[in-house]
């Protein structure tokens, strides 16, 4: 009687040849980019970009559902351009007013040191003798 373990005779056939499977690459569906849009349009609304955004991720959206994902990746690709544009003009321009007042209070403040300057001038005593 035979006991030593594993027995060959119940370990499976392994087969060592593969078959080739065919390599199908499906592309991932587009993005509709509806979260950024509806932030862009609530919080940082700049000339309606985010508005215009938003309609464009929502026809993105409804493309997508209905199967036509050319049209999709078109509507997709508008709603990421206009939400670019929107959030770099909702930071760029805030920063350019806070540039342009920190600059303005700058110059005032030395304009302000001048006058103090030019109001606080002592005229010597033989100026006022010459008369």
């Amino acid at each position: 009687m035979d006991t030593s373990y594993p027995r060959e005779d119940y370990l499976p056939a392994l087969s060592h040849k593969r078959e080739a499977s065919p390599t199908v690459l499906v592309p991932p569906p587009p993005r509709d980019h509806l979260v950024w849009s509806i932030f862009n349009t609530l919080y940082m609304n700049i000339c309606c970009l985010g508005f215009v955004a938003l309609a464009f991720s929502v026809k993105a959206r409804d493309r997508k559902v209905a199967g036509d994902v050319e049209a999709a990746r078109r509507f997709s690709s508008k709603a990421r351009c206009y939400n670019v544009l929107a959030t770099a003009g909702s930071v760029v321009l805030p920063l350019l007013l806070v540039a342009l007042v920190i600059t303005g209070v700058i110059h005032l403040s030395k304009l302000a040191q001048e006058s103090v300057g030019f109001f606080t001038y002592q005229f010597s005593p033989s100026d006022d003798e010459d008369k």
